[in-house]
């Protein structure tokens, strides 16, 4: 026989037996529930007591229960035993501790793991059934005021002090904390109520907190479920008038013809998640979070149109609680992740409560393959236009845009007089500070300073810089590096910036590349977007038309760190993606990697076929064949060896499907020109903001 360490789990009862050496306390609580052990070693911190606790997982085999009754129940005084199942689940267990408590005189109380009353369990008890069923009421009711009653009683029966009130019911749903305050800014924070059953509220403290700091009020609520109309009306009447609403609960809300609650505040709703997974396995994973957690917090609140954000919190199960002698599982913040969140919600707030004459709004414009042809191409959108239509509709709002081209190839055509991707326009180290093409001197140009980009590289983990330097160099190699700076290409209209989104890397194949997950961006490609954050200090960025690359950077496929290169580049800043409506898998890719809103935009108009080339001549040649019939057969049968032959040189007859039955062909050959001629197609380009008109509307 082996015997293990401790650890936290579920063991075989079949294979190995453990020995958790524990200590003994007066007070001994075995549970199977994670949140129940967490609850009472935070109520143990807070009044301190003679208490173990244990999860009953690890005593499955029977000589660990031997070893653990010998070494710690036998020398307490009083011992709640949970059991999820009846007494069938832990019947050897329980049986020696029977047996042990009436032999020893030690108080029994056995209760089930479930809010459901079982007398068979009680009866096994050697504590009254009133103080069992007291005992009961603390433990089933939940919530840190009812953990410390809990343990309060348990004194009350060994050292005879006062006894404390009766369980105080927690309600289903209520206002956890408010820190709001006249003329902040105002965040809703909404989790489920067994977060705080289980005294689990750590990570929604920490973001309290962290949102405090930013000048943030925030109220935190917790709910039974967004679904469930008594939490929301409870909501409703206390949230107020948020700036931003962050929601912790899983699932989706308004799917079945439901309506989303959250919805009807018209802010942002940032989704938070906690995870069930441990961080380790989060920061090991390149998928990020696991399939039930991507199900049930990233997958199904997108239905409702929820902003990712981060993970904040993972179940830790190596918190040893050095007062109860147990390894604690319990949510465990992760700092960098709650402030990354704070920060998003804090740019939100921002952009709402900055005057539009006072906001900074950048458009980026994808660059596929790296061609100055095909700057602003977007699947099925006209891009150049639809960032005129952008401008416009931001000056019609009082944006403060200065002049800028009436048209779209205006834009592009003053994007090209810098410098641009294109292999001969960019910036070339030696050069000076002048473009292969000479910059037009009214357009304001945007440069980064080497001092200034140094700064911002510094910040990034070590192992980011190593790996960027190790693939691409030193800074001043770059292509767009020259006199002491980068160049970007980008043209400045006032408060709003137009830029040509840089590629992924230089002398390398753009199309084979443009998705590929191991690629480091260059140096040229952080100036660009460190320039947009800090410098311009954007309030929001525009990335216009599908798609670009930034969401396709190396690093987690959701739940991002700070080692991924998507929020290394972006950072906390709100994002804005008209993204064409009938790809949603890849604008998925840039909702869970880059909290982009996606906007969706129509296809472009439909409209029919019709023929042109051989196949008009073709239909011509049938519709008088088929009038020549009844009439004239020595014309028709001209026709006739007119059309095959006309069909074969054109190859048609392979499209057709054609068999060497001349006259089945002729049929398969005017059905098919039909078809064709009835076919939908795409007319044009989608521009943003506008419908389909006239012919186009008609067709």
């Amino acid at each position: 026989m082996h015997l293990l360490a401790t650890t936290s789990g579920v063991i075989d009862g079949a294979a190995e037996a453990i020995d958790l050496a524990q200590p003994p306390a007066d007070i001994v609580v075995l549970s199977a529930a994670d949140s129940e052990l967490a609850s009472l070693a935070r109520a143990h911190d807070q009044s301190p007591c003679p208490l173990r606790l244990a999860n009953l997982l690890q005593l499955q085999h029977p000589l660990s229960v031997d070893l653990y009754i010998e070494k710690t129940l036998a020398h307490a005084k009083l011992i709640i035993l949970r059991i999820l199942g009846g007494a069938s689940y832990w019947s050897y267990g329980l049986d020696q501790l029977q047996a042990m408590a009436e032999e020893r005189g030690i108080l029994l109380c056995v209760l089930p793991g479930d809010a459901q009353p079982d007398p068979d369990l009680t009866r096994r008890s050697t504590l009254a059934s009133h103080h069992c069923e007291r005992l009961r009421q603390y433990l089933v009711t939940g919530g840190a005021e009812n953990a410390t009653a809990f343990l309060a009683y348990c004194r009350h029966l060994l050292e005879g002090i006062e006894a404390p009130a009766p369980a105080r019911e927690l309600p289903k749903d209520g206002l956890y904390r408010d820190t709001s305050e006249d003329g902040q800014p105002l965040a809703a924070l909404v989790f489920y109520r067994s977060v705080l059953e289980g005294a689990q509220t750590a990570p929604i403290d920490a973001l309290v907190e962290a949102l405090s700091n930013r000048g943030i009020g925030t109220r935190a609520f917790y709910v039974a479920s967004l679904k469930d109309r008594a939490s929301v009306d409870v909501l409703m009447q206390g949230i107020g008038a948020p700036d931003i609403i962050l929601n912790a609960t899983s699932f989706a809300v308004a799917s079945g013809g439901s309506s989303d609650p959250l919805a009807a505040h018209d802010c942002p709703v940032l989704q938070v998640v906690l995870s069930g997974s441990s961080e380790e396995s989060w920061r090991e994973s390149a998928q990020g979070l696991n399939a039930r957690d991507l199900a049930m917090n990233v997958v199904l609140p997108e239905l409702d149109g929820r902003i990712m954000s981060r993970a904040i919190s993972f179940k830790a199960d190596s918190l040893w609680h050095e007062g109860t002698q147990c390894r604690i599982v319990t949510y465990k913040p992760v700092q960098d992740r709650v402030e990354f969140v704070a920060d998003l919600a804090m740019n939100w707030v921002r952009l709402r409560r900055t005057a539009p004459s006072e906001r900074k709004v950048a458009i980026i414009l994808a660059n596929y393959p790296n061609k100055d042809g095909r700057i602003a191409n977007g699947v099925g959108y006209d891009t150049p236009a639809s960032t005129v239509a952008i401008l416009q509709a931001m000056q019609g709002e009082g944006y403060a845009v200065g002049d800028f081209p009436e048209t779209g190839n205006g834009i592009i055509e003053e994007l090209q007089r810098g410098p641009t991707n294109a292999k001969d326009a960019r910036v070339r180290p030696g050069h000076g500070e002048t473009w292969e093409r000479s910059p037009s001197p009214d357009l304001t140009r945007r440069s980064f300073s080497l001092a200034d980009y140094t700064k911002h590289f510094a910040t990034l983990p070590n192992s980011i810089r190593t790996r960027i330097t190790e693939r691409w160099g030193d800074p001043s190699a770059d292509p767009f590096f020259a006199g002491g700076a980068f160049h970007l290409p980008i043209c400045l209209y006032g408060n709003a910036a137009v830029a040509i989104q840089p590629a992924r890397g230089y002398n390398i194949d753009p199309k084979s590349t443009y998705h590929d997950p191991a690629l480091l961006p260059p140096h040229g490609y952080l100036a660009f977007y460190f320039w947009l954050r800090h410098s311009f200090q954007a309030h929001a960025v525009i990335h216009n038309g599908k798609h670009g690359n930034l969401e396709w950077l190396p690093g987690k496929a959701n739940a991002l760190s700070p080692e991924c290169l998507p929020e290394i580049a972006l950072g906390p800043t709100p994002q804005l993606y008209p993204f064409i409506v009938n790809d949603p898998g890849e604008g998925t890719q840039a909702k869970r990697r880059t909290g982009a809103v996606i906007i969706d935009h129509l296809t472009p108009p439909l409209t029919r076929a019709e023929t042109y080339g051989p196949l008009k001549d073709l239909e011509a040649l049938v519709d008088e064949y088929y009038l020549a019939s009844g009439l004239d057969t020595r014309r028709r049968d001209s026709l006739r060896r007119d059309i095959l032959d006309l069909t074969k040189s054109s190859r048609l007859d392979l499209d057709a499907g054609f068999t060497g039955d001349e006259d089945a062909d002729l049929q398969r050959l005017d059905s098919f020109l039909c078809d064709l001629k009835e076919a939908q197609i795409r007319d044009g380009l989608h521009i943003l903001g506008q419908s389909p008109e006239g012919r186009l509307e008609t067709d």
